[in-house]
């Protein structure tokens, strides 16, 4: 397979870290991707987003290349862009303001990381940790941005509308339905809208209609039993009530383990009576966040991890890798991880008849390996 692969930004999969200032956000976005943004104790110490591609743990891409040795693995990934502290009246001005909400919108799905720990020298800007006023404030914020949004564009389709616009009459009706919610602190996601619905606000890029998780920056102490800290309790409820995932880890800790590796790491977390790094968990849940799901390529040359969209057919599937193998498909060979790995090789797996020939309408599966075939 020849062709220059898309980039990970030019696919779109970027997960905007938000928070208030001095929760642990650029900590643990420091960690995340090995990046050295600006994590000092004082409000909005980061000024301008910083942007990190960060490999999606996968390990099925190891044991694929045991049976079909490569010169290189790759890994697929995702982007993490840092975005500045929201404070109480970002959507006015305050703080670094509109210009934030901005970056956000840029993204596909946010993480909004909540300050669950006790710490005096650290401080609050509110003055105290209250976990859930501190979602709230972010919410209501990005609820007001996107108020700003709607109330621009029905100005404009109302005007429309009158002249006869089909399409202007339908985008109005959906705002109108929007407006009241959103008035009643009704985040855009949590609202019932069908997929016509969904597809006429589609350029108005509302935050609130993104997908979120909760990363929960505990205590050391809390890391092994998150469960047991009050503030994680409020914050996984209020996450279950939300139809949002949380993650609980500890920054200051993936801060250090970020700068370990191998057996080194896994003693420390061993130590710390965990499994893995709690940033494992936060990609993973980005990843699932955005309806991604992953097939592989595999040869002599390299065995690599490829992104793609739950509900993807075999092309679309192929022009994550280049536009041409779109453009030209014409079939796929396509076989499964868990095939590779009962049978130890391809050959193996050909000869048991577990290969197939896909066209157009296959629904790629996540763990597919597959050969693209095309012409341009």
């Amino acid at each position: 397979m020849d062709g220059v692969p898309k980039g990970t930004d030019d696919m779109g999969f970027q997960c905007g870290i938000v928070g208030l200032p001095n929760v642990g956000k650029s900590t643990i976005y420091n960690a995340l991707t090995s990046n050295k943004a600006a994590a000092n104790n004082f409000p909005f110490c980061t000024i301008e987003p910083n942007k990190g591609i960060v490999n999606v743990p996968d390990p099925r891409l190891k044991k694929i290349a045991e049976y079909i040795p490569p010169q290189k693995l790759i890994p697929t990934t995702m982007v993490f862009v840092d975005i500045a502290g929201l404070v109480a009246g970002a959507s006015r001005g305050e703080g670094l303001g509109n210009k934030f909400l901005g970056h956000i919108r840029e993204t596909q799905a946010i993480a909004h990381v909540v300050r669950c720990f006790e710490d005096d020298e650290i401080v609050h800007v509110d003055g105290s940790v209250d976990p859930i006023r501190d979602i709230e404030v972010i919410e209501m914020e990005l609820i007001f941005a996107d108020q700003d949004s709607v109330d621009k564009r029905l100005d404009t389709l109302v005007r429309k509308a009158r002249s006869g616009e089909k399409e202007a009459k339908a985008g109005l009706a959906v705002l109108e339905k929007i407006r009241p919610q959103l008035e009643e602190g009704i985040p855009v996601r949590s609202m019932e809208l069908s997929a016509d619905e969904k597809h006429l606000i589609r350029d108005l890029h509302l935050i609130t209609q993104k997908p979120s998780l909760y990363v929960a920056n505990v205590d050391e102490s809390d890391l092994a039993a998150p469960e047991e800290n009050e503030h994680y309790q409020k914050v996984s409820q209020y996450a279950e009530k939300n139809n949002c995932e949380v993650v609980a880890l500890c920054g200051s800790i993936e801060s250090e383990l970020s700068e370990l590796e191998g057996d080194d790491k896994m003693e420390f977390l061993a130590d710390l009576g965990v499994k893995e790094p709690g940033l494992n968990r936060v990609i993973r849940a980005g990843y699932k966040l955005l309806n991604l799901s992953t097939y592989f390529t595999a040869g002599e040359k390299e065995v690599r991890a490829w992104t793609f969209h739950q509900g993807n057919r075999a092309p679309q599937a192929a022009g994550v890798i280049h536009t041409d193998f779109e453009r030209g498909f014409i079939k796929a060979d396509v076989y499964h991880y868990d095939s590779l790995m009962e049978y130890k090789s391809e050959s193996s797996v050909r000869d048991a008849g577990q290969m197939r020939l896909e066209g157009k309408s296959y629904l790629v599966q996540d763990g597919d390996i597959m050969h693209f075939r095309f012409s341009v």
